[in-house]
């Protein structure tokens, strides 16, 4: 090599990659990266596996709770005003002693509950729910008689309505007699007509619901 050379002259430029036109970049061969789709998940896949974060799988689950059974009621209303007035009249019976003193006050508002009540279980909720109904009445010659009335076999009841007739009907008489006992244990002689009276009017509509 001569001295008077330059150095850079003997070096040979890089070959040109393929692919580079113009200036333009290589492309890659790497092939683009696929779109992410997000998909909704159970909670409890992506926590510690708790299964409270669990949907529902199935349409009984969906359905289960208060408002799955008020949702599947053909009469909701029926249903709701059937509960209101006999957990009411206990409601009051049990904490009016919390609130006032006023012996009067509390029963009155106990026997009010309970006379809606029974009102409400033999003319509305039992003829709307399970189409079942009883009322006396009083002919020509004066004598009052009972008249019971029942559905056309033919137009079944909903499920639901039915079960939750029955349950309010056989349940709510066992509670008041729980709470005769507990009335007569504590020597609450003062409450033991009220108790005494709504028993009388729950056991009177299981008696006439029963009798077709």
């Amino acid at each position: 090599m001569s001295v008077a050379q330059p150095l850079l002259a003997t070096i040979e430029p890089d070959e040109v990659p393929q692919g580079i036109i113009d200036g333009a970049r290589p492309k890659s061969a790497r092939p683009p990266p696929e779109p992410v789709v997000l998909t909704p998940t159970n909670r409890s896949t992506s926590g510690s596996g708790n299964s409270r974060g669990q949907m529902a799988t199935t349409e009984g689950d969906a359905e289960s709770g208060i408002a799955g059974i008020f949702r599947q009621s053909a009469h909701p209303l029926a249903l709701f005003f059937l509960f209101f007035f006999k957990i009411g009249a206990i409601s009051v019976y049990i904490l009016c002693g919390w609130f006032t003193d006023n012996y009067v006050l509390a029963t009155v508002g106990v026997v009010v509950l309970l006379a809606m009540d029974f009102w409400n279980t033999r003319n509305v909720a039992g003829r709307t729910l399970v189409g079942l109904r009883f009322w006396n009445q009083v002919d020509e010659d004066g004598e009052s008689f009972w008249v019971f009335e029942s559905r056309d076999p033919s137009r079944p009841a909903n499920p639901i309505d039915s079960k939750m007739f029955w349950i309010a009907l056989y349940v709510f008489p066992l509670l008041w007699a729980a709470l005769l006992i507990v009335a007569i244990l504590k020597l609450g002689f003062a409450f033991i007509p009220i108790v005494i009276l709504a028993l009388v009017f729950n056991v009177t509509n299981v008696i006439g619901i029963h009798i077709r």
